[in-house]
C-alpha cells in the first residue's frame, strides 16, 4: 500500500509510513494495528506490529523517565565505584606524599570506571529498548516505548545507534554534553517529538494512549 501523505510504498500492516512517519489511513489513536489494517481491507497482519497511536512522548515525560533510569543505573555504578577506590586506599595511605603514585593509582581506575559505565549504559538502553518491553525501566514506568518509523519494535542495532548518537556522544569532553543537550531539547519542538538521536536512528518514542 501507499502513504497518502508522501506516496511512499509501505508494507502491509504497518501503522506508520517509514518515510514520513505519519499514521496510515484507517489507523487511529490507540487503535490496535490489526483493527486498523482490517478497516483498510488488509487480511493479515504481522504479529510484531504493536498497538500504537499518534501520541508521541513529549520532552518532560522523557526527562522524568531518564531521571528514573539514571537513579537505577547509579546504584550498581556506585557499588563498582566504591570497590574500585576502596582497593586503592592502602596504596594512597602508604604513598600519600608522592603525587605521581597518587595519579598512577587513581587514573587507571577512573578510566576503567568510565569504560564500565559507558558499556553498561549502552547495553541497558539498547537491550531494554529492543526487548519485548521496547522500553527501559524508566520508560516502562511511564508508559513510554520506542519504535522504528513504521511503528514496529526497534532492533538492537537500531537502539544501539540511538544510544551512541545521543548518550554515547555526550561523553566527548566539552562539545559532547552540549550536543546531547541540544539533541534532547529538540524533542520538545519537533513535529513527532523526536530528539536528534531519534532522527539519526530513525526511531519514534511513543506513549500509550
Amino acid at each position: 500500500m501507499f502513504c497518502s501523505s508522501c506516496g511512499a510504498t509501505v508494507p502491509d500492516g504497518s501503522g506508520f509510513c517509514g518515510s514520513c512517519g505519519r499514521p496510515m489511513a484507517g489507523y487511529s489513536i490507540g487503535q490496535p494495528a490489526a483493527v486498523a489494517a482490517g478497516a483498510a481491507g488488509v487480511s493479515t497482519i504481522p504479529a510484531t506490529v504493536a498497538m500504537a497511536g499518534t501520541m508521541y512522548a513529549g520532552f518532560w515525560l522523557r526527562v522524568v523517565a531518564a531521571i528514573i533510569d539514571g537513579i537505577l543505573l547509579g546504584i550498581p555504578i556506585g557499588v563498582i565505584f566504591f570497590i574500585f577506590f576502596a582497593s586503592a586506599i592502602p596504596s594512597l595511605m602508604q604513598h600519600s606524599q608522592d603525587p605521581m603514585v597518587i595519579v598512577l593509582t587513581i587514573l587507571p581506575r577512573l578510566i576503567l570506571l568510565g569504560v564500565v559505565y559507558l558499556a553498561g549504559s549502552w547495553l541497558y538502553w539498547a537491550l531494554m529498548e529492543s526487548s519485548g518491553w521496547q522500553a527501559t525501566l524508566g520508560k516502562k514506568a511511564l508508559g513510554v516505548y520506542v519504535t522504528d518509523m513504521a511503528g514496529n519494535p526497534a532492533t538492537f542495532a537500531r537502539t544501539s545507534g540511538r544510544f551512541w548518537a545521543g548518550r554515547g556522544i555526550s561523553v566527548i569532553p566539552y562539545l559532547g554534553g552540549l550536543y546531547f543537550l541540544i539533541s534532547c531539547i529538540m524533542a520538545g519542538f519537533t513535529e513527532r517529538k523526536q530528539a536528534l538521536h531519534d532522527m539519526i536512528a530513525n526511531c519514534l518514542v511513543m506513549r500509550k494512549a
